[in-house]
């Protein structure tokens, strides 16, 4: 299997009348995904809508999530291309930022954002056209002007509808493919401020996914509810693992997680029994006691990632859902959705970290320290670096930022091993779990002490009244700044810290929030904290 469309032809072929992508809207079957997908595939190889389409060519979607969007979507993969979703949420230069770097030949869109997506692009231009008359050597090395043809996704499928497949045009796209062809490209935060495109192929997810639903034992009886938008790469997940098994991919819409009872109500209506999902909106389940309102009967598999679980939170979860098998996932973007994973067996106390557990068959993962030696000692702190199948080809556009962090193995000499520096700082446990501590920039030397700000966060959402808990670092001032939500006086959570951490760690200042500001994949958005007014 070279291209992830052999995962959508087979179960075609075996579940051609079940349902394999839902909404609120509609649905749609294995045969008639397929069926859309050879259409609209063709519909760009005989360059009806852009022209020319090429094999790598980039597509975009500024659109929320839809079964019209996964048919799009696979049909732009079809033809040899890749994808990448712009969040509609985003402020309107961040989005203007992410489509130069991508540059894409095609926009799909849909009536709510149209007019959106219309003024951002119209900013672009009137921003280059400025550019140009100040400087009159800008634009002559790009390969093209950022000038996409703009779609809207109903209009898109209404002219595949009318379009035959084109065996040849698909035949011919289908015999120049191979496995380190882009699948898709997530953009993340960047450290200079412009947005860092993660492009990954389609080997990764091919030799991800393979594993991943083997090792949970995901198949074609199983509804996944999906959480994440499709601009964040834990919605990979649930759409390949629907390809892969012919299990039937509920897709949540993203307005649903602020209202837990229609949340709930259409987990349980729809029998859900899967869930992969990140942290964040887990923990909204359990502090809008979602759970208390109606308990969805039929999952049985409750997966996590993107930041440390809050065992108070999990707690709540495996109070309802007793019998669920319960599973923390680790690892960044840059090497497809996850590298380790560990699979909870025992009850945990408020204070303990849940492991990040064990390596995916098939996957590398090492701790090297500051001299790039080989950790290997329980409880000794090393970088966490990945190698094998499962890295992504790299930031797209971005060579120098590519070469900082993936990287030869330096502990191998003896031949070409690529690896990825995640930035984060992890250790063994004495059963050999790998245990996630914080990120390496995260790290801080306090008081003639290394800190862990991780470690105070986990002590910090130990405690009765506090939901959410978030430190920084003010280097100017040296000192340790701790937001957090929740009921709990703020005086009571500094008293409650004194007694479980030793006074260089105790945070300097207290700051108690309303709500903990996130960024766009549901994470929290520790720059902003870092900027609000002491």
């Amino acid at each position: 299997m070279n291209n992830v469309i052999e995962m959508l032809e087979l179960s075609a072929e075996k579940y051609k009348d079940k349902v394999a992508f839902a909404d609120p809207e509609k649905s749609v079957t294995f045969g008639g995904l397929y069926e859309a997908v050879q259409r609209v595939a063709t519909l760009l190889l005989k360059g009806e809508i852009c022209a020319p389409f090429e094999v790598d060519s980039g597509v975009g979607f500024y659109m929320e999530k839809s079964v019209d969007a996964v048919c799009a979507m696979l049909g732009v993969v079809r033809a040899g291309g890749f994808y990448s979703f712009i969040d509609v949420r985003q402020p309107a230069e961040r989005a203007r930022s992410v489509i130069s770097v991508l540059e894409p030949a095609l926009i799909i869109t849909d009536a709510e954002n149209k007019d959106t997506l219309k003024m951002i692009m119209t900013a672009e231009a009137n921003a280059d056209a400025a550019r140009a008359l100040i400087d009159p050597n800008f634009g002559k090395n790009r390969k093209s002007p950022v000038s996409p043809q703009i779609i809207l996704i109903s209009d898109l499928l209404s002219l595949a509808d009318g379009c035959d497949p084109d065996e040849g045009l698909l035949e011919f796209a289908k015999a120049v493919e191979y496995d380190l062809m882009p699948l898709y490209v997530n953009f993340t935060s960047g450290s200079t401020g412009t947005p860092k495109g993660v492009a990954v192929g389609h080997r990764s997810v091919i030799d991800f996914i393979s594993e991943f639903t083997k090792t949970f034992g995901i198949d074609s009886d199983d509804v996944l509810a999906n959480q994440a938008p499709f601009d964040f790469d834990v919605s990979v997940k649930d759409v390949y693992s629907g390809l892969c098994t012919g299990a039937r991919v509920q897709l949540v819409p993203r307005d649903y997680f602020s209202n837990p009872t229609v949340l709930m109500d259409y987990l349980a209506d729809n029998n859900v029994t899967t869930l992969i999902w990140a942290v964040s909106a887990m923990c909204f389940v359990s502090i809008m006691n979602g759970l208390d309102y109606r308990k969805p009967e039929q999952i049985n598999k409750v997966m996590f990632s993107g930041e440390v679980m809050p065992v108070k939170h999990l707690n709540k979860w495996k109070k309802y859902l007793p019998n669920a098998t319960y599973v923390n996932l680790y690892g960044p973007t840059e090497i497809t959705c996850n590298c380790t994973y560990y699979i909870l067996d025992r009850e945990y106390e408020k204070d303990e970290t849940i492991p990040a557990g064990v390596p995916f068959v098939n996957e590398k993962v090492f701790l090297l320290d500051d001299e790039d030696t080989l950790v290997m000692e329980p409880e000794t702190e090393g970088e966490i670096c990945v190698s094998g199948s499962c890295l992504a080809l790299g930031y797209y556009k971005d060579r120098e930022k590519t070469e900082q962090v993936f990287v030869q193995n330096p502990v191998n000499e003896r031949f070409h091993e690529r690896m990825y520096r995640t930035g984060d700082i992890g250790k063994y446990d004495n059963d050999g779990n790998l245990i996630y501590v914080s990120r390496k920039d995260f790290q801080i030397k306090h008081m003639g002490q290394r800190i862990e700000l991780g470690e105070i966060e986990v002590q910090a959402m130990s405690l009765d009244g506090v939901t959410r808990a978030c430190c920084t670092y003010d280097e100017k001032k040296k000192r340790i700044n701790l937001f957090y939500t929740g009921e709990a006086a703020k005086d009571d959570v500094t008293v409650a810290l004194q007694r479980k951490l030793p006074q260089y760690m105790v945070p300097g200042k207290t700051v108690q929030l309303d709500e903990m500001p996130v960024n766009k994949n549901g994470k929290i958005d520790r720059a902003q904290l870092a900027g609000y007014p002491r």
